[in-house]
Parts: C-alpha cells; structure tokens; sequence
C-alpha cells in the first residue's frame, strides 16, 4: 500500500515485460462471471468458462456459432421470448452504441445429450455492453448474465404458498360462519322445541 502523496514505483523492464505478455483471452476465460463476447454479427468468439457450465455447453461447440443457433426458444414453450428479447437487446446495443440491461429473462437452456436432453427451465439477468476498437467502431458485445433460476423459484414457491395461505384463511373463515349459522339454527331449534 502506498501513502497517500508517497511516489509510485516506476516499472522495471520485468513488470513491463510480464505486463505485455498478459494472456487476456485467459482472463476472460477464467473470469468468474458468465460471460460471452460476441461480434457485431451476433458470432460467439469468446465465452467464460462460468458461462459455458452454468448453460451445460462446451467451448468447441459454440464458438464461432451465432448466438441465436446455439441458443434457440424452448419449442416446446408456446410463450417462450428469449431469443425476440436478446436480440432486441443486442440490436439496441448496436444502435445505441452504449450497454443494455435486460429485466429477468425465462430462457430454457438445451440439455445435453447425455443428461436426456430436452429443455430446463433458466431466469436470467442479462446486461449487454458494446466494446469499441481503438478506431471507435463497435468491435464487440459482451453478453453477461446471472442465472436467478434459484431465487425465480424461490419467489414463485412464496407466492404459491400466500396463495395457499389465503385460501386457507377464506375456508377458515367460511367454516367459521357456517359454525356461527349452524348455531344460530340449533338456538333457534332449541326454543322452537320449548315453545
């Protein structure tokens, strides 16, 4: 740590060296969020490993696919959106030139094969942000996305279980006024008889 108004340490010609041998394609690799770099054409030509586990792919199938071919709709969901969404998103970013945050997105996700195919149901969070070249054209999109699936299920499962909850307290109370009428009836049975 250094004090505040104390001087930097100049490079040396080894921290220079190392600087410039710096494998950036690695560190987005290893990055540990889910990360996709796109061309402007929508061609994946970089994904984070975080990426590639949290959507069951591999990296040799999916570079150098588009995004949309790689990560078709659910056909079996009628309601499904995600590919209308993220390519509005991304043909924003391009316009725009700036990044694009999405609201939470239901996205199913292909599973392989070997784990029986077929869709799973996904919630993302996805931002889109455009990166430029030194010139100033818009050279990539980086698509980030969290997958909230947990915390979607979890909000839906509390909203399921007010729902119970309410249903429950109006049967309560339902059988509470029958008791109540059911009473009343009985009373009035009562001194009916003793009349």
């Amino acid at each position: 740590m250094h004090r505040r108004g104390a001087a930097l340490p100049l490079k040396t010609p080894e921290a220079a060296r190392r600087a410039e041998q710096v494998d950036f394609r690695e560190l987005f690799e290893s990055a540990p969020g889910s990360y996709l770099a796109l061309s402007p054409d929508f061609t994946i030509v970089g994904v984070s490993d975080a990426y590639l586990r949290a959507t069951m792919t591999t990296r040799a199938g999916i570079l150098g696919r588009n995004i949309f071919d790689v990560f078709p709709d659910n056909p079996d969901d009628p309601r499904a959106t995600g590919v209308a969404n993220l390519s509005a998103s991304l043909r924003r970013v391009l316009e725009s030139r700036s990044a694009d945050s999405m609201a939470v997105q239901k996205y199913d996700i292909r599973r392989p094969q070997e784990d029986g195919g077929g869709f799973e149901e996904r919630y993302w969070s996805p931002v889109n942000s455009p990166v430029f070249s030194a010139n100033g054209e818009l050279a990539y999109i980086i698509h980030r996305v969290e997958d909230v699936t947990d915390f979607v299920r979890l909000k839906q499962n509390n909203q399921r279980q007010d729902q119970m909850n309410e249903a429950l307290k109006q049967r309560a109370a339902q059988m509470e006024a029958e008791i109540f009428s059911r009473s009343q009836e009985r009373d009035v049975a009562k001194a009916e008889i003793r009349a």
